[in-house]
């Protein structure tokens, strides 16, 4: 008889660092093929994220489908459901635009609680508290919360994950090797307690070296294709340790040596939110490996909650260079040269401020197709070959991954238009939701939300206890 090897088999080193293994053959239940275990949900655990892009679609864009600016997102059409119709005027607060309010109310459908607190908590953490109780299994990062952001002067811009008192979730990690920490846990042990010092001395990897030996070696549990799936795992978590921290490094033992993130950060990224000048590489370069390293820590099981931010509500860049798709040259991008202004004025927050609907608005339009470019492929990471879950499906089909943004179209003059037609979209989750197309919702947000976490077995409703609650039947398979 096959041994049989827990799914929750980490390989554990000094200072609390725990590195998952990937789906192995010896973690199903029964001896099965992937195909005939695909009925089998026992061992695929909840996740739910909350994927936010800046700016947003514009509802008079949205009827394209997957054509144009949707486009990116068309090859994976099959696992996503898009939500048009989506309203969050009840987020409305006077004086303070989408930028704000409409960032906060994604994934919460309430409107901000102040500068940094939303008005109740995100998807994913309710989701989260139903299917978890009473805490998520040992060595998991409660929830992980990342992104590539500019715009600084509120949380709700860039922040995605909140409690049930409106606060935020997790710390933000905007650098990659910080989200690699984050990930891996910090390691512990060195007599100076300098922990840049002890990075250059040891990988996350050295400090679970013999344990691997175990697992690949001639007594291992694990037959040859498992090994070798393990061998591989490793040397992936190895490859992007040493993309965030710099170092060519192929040996054991070899010194990691940091370098700084490639982008700005900090107050430096927001200078008086005057806006930064970026190139398109630059910008994607830093965002893929952050997108990377996120869906590591999900396909190890290290995260099963928490949000992901490409560009924050309101982004000020200033972008330059070739944009390319499928080796397609999509757009020629110099905002500032394009806008013939400088500062914020040269920003590409600007396309959306003059959106309208009779127009080309050919900028914009790039702009947004980047932003779909990218948020493409961090799914797509998430629905590979070394993304199957234990029921055969991938991580993708079996998460809620609830894809939003901030308005529905980015002119200021008018909240009615502006926090309608919020663009959405959802996976699966395991088969509770439709998939495969584009549907008119037409419906409040919070009823959407309340949906969604109703079919994830929550009992819990957002929004005021009096409100009476309209399923949106329409999503639900």
């Amino acid at each position: 008889m096959k041994p049989r090897i827990d799914r929750r088999t980490v390989l554990r080193g000094a200072g609390a660092i725990a590195i998952g293994v990937p789906f192995l053959e010896e973690m199903q239940v029964s001896k099965v093929s992937s195909a005939s275990a695909a009925g089998n949900d026992a061992e695929v655990p909840t996740r739910a994220f909350n994927l936010f892009f800046g700016l947003g679609v514009p509802a008079p864009l949205q009827p394209e489908g997957f054509e144009d600016v949707l486009e990116p997102l068309k090859p994976l059409k099959e696992k996503l459901l898009v939500l048009r119709g989506v309203d969050h005027l009840r987020a409305d607060e006077k004086g303070i635009n989408a930028h704000y309010d409409g960032a906060t109310a994604a994934f919460t459908a309430e409107p901000p609680d102040g500068e940094a607190k939303a008005g109740g908590p995100s998807l994913d953490q309710v989701i989260r508290r139903a299917a978890y109780p009473n805490g998520q299994p040992a060595g998991m990062v409660p929830s992980l919360i990342a992104g590539t952001f500019f715009r600084r002067s509120r949380v709700g811009r860039y922040v995605h994950s909140y409690n049930f008192n409106g606060t935020v979730a997790a710390t933000m990690q905007e650098r990659p090797r910080d989200l690699f920490d984050r990930v891996f846990g910090a390691m512990s042990g060195v007599d100076d307690g300098d922990a840049t010092r002890q990075r250059l001395r040891r990988s996350v990897l050295d400090t679970v070296l013999e344990q691997y030996k175990q697992l690949t070696g001639p007594r291992s549990p694990l037959g040859a294709t498992s090994k070798t799936r393990v061998i591989e795992h490793l040397d992936r978590i190895r490859e992007y340790e040493q993309r965030a921290y710099g170092s060519q490094a192929k040996m054991v033992g070899a010194p990691a040596t940091p370098k700084a993130s490639e982008l700005l950060h900090g107050g430096a990224a927001d200078p008086g939110g005057e806006g930064i000048d970026l190139t398109v590489n630059e910008l994607v370069s830093e965002w893929r490996l952050m997108a990377d390293l996120y869906a590591l820590a999900v396909k190890m099981d290290r995260a099963r909650f928490g949000s992901l931010t490409f560009l924050a509500a309101g982004e000020r860049i200033r972008l330059s260079g070739d944009y390319y798709h499928d080796d397609r040259l999509v757009f020629k991008f110099d905002d500032a040269r394009q806008r013939n202004a400088s500062g914020s004025k040269g920003c590409s927050h600007e396309w959306w401020h003059e959106f309208n609907e009779k127009k080309a608005n050919e900028e914009l339009r790039a702009h947004a197709h980047l932003k779909m470019r990218e948020l493409a492929y961090f799914l797509a990471a998430l629905n590979d070959e070394d993304a199957l879950d234990a029921n055969g499906k991938t991580i993708l089909d079996n998460s809620l991954i609830t894809i939003s943004t901030e308005s529905g179209d980015g002119r200021h003059n008018d909240v009615q238009r502006e926090l309608s037609g919020v663009f959405h979209a959802i996976t699966s989750a395991s088969g509770r939701f439709k998939t495969g197309g584009v549907i008119d919702v037409n419906s409040e947000g919070l009823d959407v939300y309340n949906t969604m976490i109703g079919a994830m077995g929550s009992d819990h409703r957002l929004g005021p206890s009096r409100r009476d609650h309209h399923q949106v039947d329409e999503i639900l398979i």
